[in-house]
C-alpha cells in the first residue's frame, strides 16, 4: 500500500520580473535620483524614506506629475512664472512631509505660489492627490535636493519666502553637521529670497530651536521679525498639523521663529560655495 496522500501543492504566484536598476518606478513620475552623479555627494541634512505608496498616491504620480511635479536636476533654471502659468509670488517649503499643512495653506492664500520640496514619495503623491482634490492650482511638487534646486536652479531673489518646518533635528552630537539650518545655508538662501522675503522655520526639538535661533540672528541677511528678539508665536497662516497636536498633548514646546531678509545685503556674508557640506530635502 502507498503512503497517504500528498496534499497538492498550491500554485505559485505568477513571477513579476524585477524592475531593472535605474529603471523609475512610475515612469511618468518622479524620477528616483534625478540629479545622478552630475554634482558632488555632500553630508545630507535628510534621509530618503522608504514605505509603501497606496494606489491612489501612484494613481497621482502617474497623471500628475508631468504637469505639477519638478525633479530636481540641476541642468537648467526654472522658470518659475512658466512653472506656475502665472507672475504670482513664490513661496518654497523644504520637507512637507505628506502635504496636508502645505495642501491648506495654499488653500488658504491662492495669489501665494508653493514650490513644496521632498523626497518621500507617498508624500509626493498625496499632495498631487490633494491639490487635484481641493482644486489648488498654486501647488508645483519639486523631488529630490533642494541644495541643488537653490544652487543651480532658481535665479538670484527668485522666491519671496522659505519654510522648514519639523526638519529633522539629528539630535545626536555627531550629527549636527547634518543639520539644515547652518550659515553655509543661509548664505545661499540670502542670494535666492528677494528683500523683504521670509524665512519661517518651526521645530519641537528645543535644543535645535535654540541653535536656529542663533544662527538666523548672527546672519548679516536676515532680521527678527519681532522687535524684542527671540521666538515668534505660530502664525496664523501655519497650520496646526495632526503630529504637532500630538506632540503638544505631550507637552512638547513647539517653536517658530520668522525672519526677514533684510533690504541690503552685507558683503560680509559669504558666497555659497560648491562644495559646502550641509543640504537640505
Amino acid at each position: 500500500m502507498g503512503g497517504p496522500e500528498r496534499p497538492a501543492r498550491p500554485e505559485r504566484e505568477p513571477h513579476h520580473p524585477a524592475r531593472p536598476k535605474g529603471e523609475p518606478r512610475f515612469p511618468d513620475g518622479p524620477q528616483p535620483d534625478p540629479a545622478g552623479s552630475h554634482f558632488e555627494r555632500r553630508i545630507r541634512s535628510f534621509q530618503p524614506r522608504r514605505s509603501r505608496v497606496t494606489s491612489g498616491q501612484a494613481d497621482a504620480l502617474q497623471r500628475l506629475w508631468p504637469a505639477w511635479g519638478l525633479d530636481i536636476d540641476g541642468q537648467r533654471v526654472v522658470d518659475l512664472a512658466e512653472l506656475f502659468g502665472n507672475e504670482n509670488p513664490v513661496v518654497l517649503e523644504i520637507g512637507f512631509g505628506m502635504g496636508e499643512a502645505t495642501a491648506r495653506m495654499a488653500a488658504a492664500d491662492p495669489a501665494t505660489d508653493i514650490l513644496a520640496v521632498d523626497v518621500h514619495t507617498p508624500g509626493q503623491g498625496h499632495l498631487l492627490h490633494l491639490a487635484e482634490q481641493h482644486g489648488l492650482t498654486n501647488v508645483r511638487v519639486g523631488n529630490g535636493d533642494a541644495i541643488i534646486l537653490l544652487r543651480e536652479m532658481l535665479a538670484p531673489d527668485s522666491l519671496d519666502g522659505l519654510r522648514v518646518y519639523f526638519p529633522d533635528p539629528w539630535p545626536k552630537k555627531r550629527h549636527h553637521k547634518r543639520r539644515l539650518i547652518q550659515p553655509e545655508f543661509l548664505d545661499l538662501v540670502a542670494t535666492r529670497v528677494r528683500p523683504g522675503g521670509t524665512v519661517h522655520c518651526a521645530t519641537d526639538w528645543e535644543p535645535y530651536a535654540e541653535q536656529m535661533l542663533d544662527v538666523l540672528s548672527a546672519h548679516p541677511a536676515f532680521e527678527n521679525t519681532r522687535p524684542e528678539g527671540g521666538f515668534t508665536p505660530r502664525p496664523g497662516f501655519r497650520p496646526l498639523t495632526r503630529f504637532e497636536g500630538q506632540g503638544l498633548e505631550k507637552g512638547h514646546v513647539v517653536n517658530d521663529l520668522l525672519f526677514r531678509r533684510v533690504p541690503h545685503h552685507d558683503p560680509s556674508c559669504r558666497e555659497p560655495r560648491h562644495d559646502q557640506s550641509p543640504t537640505g530635502g
